[in-house]
């Protein structure tokens, strides 16, 4: 499976960017609500949601501490919670901070338990259209809707007109609506024990592998 470079890895999660089938859609994951909408000026703002069934502190640790995002997102990060400062993120648990290969966005501004807003800074060595996606930035917004239950809202927003901003548009709602999916499921079923998906998804490849070169 190809992984998203954010949030979402947000966001932040950046995302699922590289690889993602024509055919896959935010409608792949239940829950998810899309309010995307296009400004006067042309430009489009993604807007996708989901009601998380935890806490609002909860949902804001789980985006603004190293422990938390790594239940969820990635199994490499460190937050630092600040205005400027950085959310640095790999999908390879074997990576290290301050790798080139890293995402890292910036935290623009924030209010404890309720925004979070960022852009990134650095994408991973050949991403595409990394300079374009360096020109939108992430909102993520939590309202508590009761004492044990949290609707996240992620919007992008930056996305121009031309090819580059529409692929990057594509990606990224698929790529957020997975990002929002799997923190949700964090809160259901519980953390992710990064090594055991690891060893599937490398049986899963070998499987492909094994079937992609056996003769009819």
């Amino acid at each position: 499976m190809t992984r998203p470079i954010g949030v979402i890895a947000a966001a932040l999660a950046l995302t699922l960017a590289t690889g993602a089938q024509a055919a896959a859609s935010w409608r792949d994951f239940p829950g998810v609500e899309n309010s995307g909408f296009v400004e006067t000026g042309g430009d489009r703002v993604m807007q996708l949601s989901i009601v998380v069934p935890a806490p609002r502190a909860e949902v804001w640790r789980a985006f603004t501490t190293s422990d938390g995002y790594r239940t969820w997102a990635t199994p490499l990060a460190s937050v630092d919670l600040q205005v400027d400062g950085m959310i640095e993120t790999n999908y390879d648990a074997a990576a290290k901070l301050g790798s080139a290969d890293n995402i890292k966005n910036q935290i623009t501004a924030y209010v404890p338990q309720r925004l979070l807003v960022m852009r990134n800074v650095q994408a991973p060595t050949g991403f595409p259209g990394a300079a374009e996606f360096a020109k939108t930035a992430v909102v993520i917004e939590l309202a508590e809707l009761t004492p044990q239950s949290t609707r996240v809202t992620l919007s992008g927003v930056g996305y121009g007109p031309g090819p580059v901003f529409d692929n990057l548009y594509r990606q990224f709602e698929w790529a957020n609506a997975y990002s929002l999916a799997e923190l949700k499921s964090r809160f259901v079923t519980g953390p992710i024990d990064w090594a055991a998906r690891a060893a599937k998804e490398k049986a899963a490849a070998a499987d492909r592998k094994v079937q992609g070169g056996a003769k009819p």
